[in-house]
């Protein structure tokens, strides 16, 4: 098996405190999704944040009340939260929701061997589950860590996670997840059927 690497999704301010919903929801996660974080760190595993950056001429991005444009370079709403951020950990600027569209991510995982992602973060409808289907594109063997995925509407999460796990994903906690490698020693891939 090749090298496992942890994805983050915009935890980012601009993107967490967008609604109070968010916020508790990010607050409820956050103790067992940085614990995750760190164990992953301490077993050798490289976490990459992906950090959403708004172009101002991208007529998709949607304007604060005031017409501000949220999230932009350099600003300390883009930033990555510093609870999250640990030295070694590598930043990925992208663009859009999906963490593989035109951005060096797959490059960077190629240069540094790495065939299997864990994709967390928020949305988990949104930008975890376009980045889990872009990495399976690729050819990631894909896992998703269910507690370690935030939506503001825990519907949403739900109907994402069922989603990923019925097509590209594995789906499992933490938890479950070390258990897996303590016993094989890396992470299966999951055996798609696609049906004619």
């Amino acid at each position: 098996m090749g090298k496992i690497a942890v994805l983050t999704n915009d935890l980012q301010a601009d993107v967490v405190h967008k609604t109070p919903e968010r916020t508790s929801a990010m607050a409820e996660a956050q103790p067992h999704f940085t614990a995750f974080l760190d164990e992953m760190r301490r077993r050798g595993h490289a976490v990459y944040h992906l950090q959403l950056v708004n172009l101002p001429d991208d007529p998709n991005v949607e304007r604060d009340l005031d017409g501000t444009l949220p999230l932009q370079r350099g600003s300390e709403g883009a930033a990555i939260l510093a609870d999250f951020l640990a030295e070694g950990d590598v930043v990925v600027e992208k663009n859009k929701d999906s963490g593989f569209y035109e951005t060096e991510l797959h490059d960077r995982l190629q240069e540094a061997g790495v065939d299997t992602v864990l994709v967390t973060g928020l949305q988990t409808q949104i930008c975890v589950q376009t980045t889990a289907a872009d990495a399976f594109f690729r050819g990631y063997n894909v896992w998703v860590p269910s507690d370690c995925v935030v939506s503001g509407n825990p519907e949403d999460r739900d109907r994402a996670l069922e989603w990923l796990g019925g097509y590209c994903a594995t789906v499992a906690d933490s938890k479950e997840i070390f258990a897996v490698l303590d016993a094989e020693g890396g992470l299966p891939r999951k055996v798609v059927k696609i049906l004619p």
